[in-house]
């Protein structure tokens, strides 16, 4: 099996009254909020890691 090569991603986060959202930049529909900061980073990458699953199921490929 090949490496995993790993992407990188800019999130913009911000507080807005007592929560944390934010959305991943380079993928519209990835976005999430969280009572923490730690929590929102949390729920952003699983949104991501389904966006990313999703999108190679409509596509048809095998890669993971």
């Amino acid at each position: 099996m090949p490496p995993v090569k790993r992407q990188t991603y800019n999130a913009v986060i911000r507080k807005n009254e007592g929560w944390w959202i934010g959305w991943v930049e380079e993928i519209p529909g990835v976005n999430s909020q969280g009572e923490t900061r730690e929590e929102l980073f949390k729920n952003l990458r699983s949104a991501l890691r389904e966006a990313i699953e999703l999108n190679r199921e409509v596509n048809g490929s095998k890669d993971h």
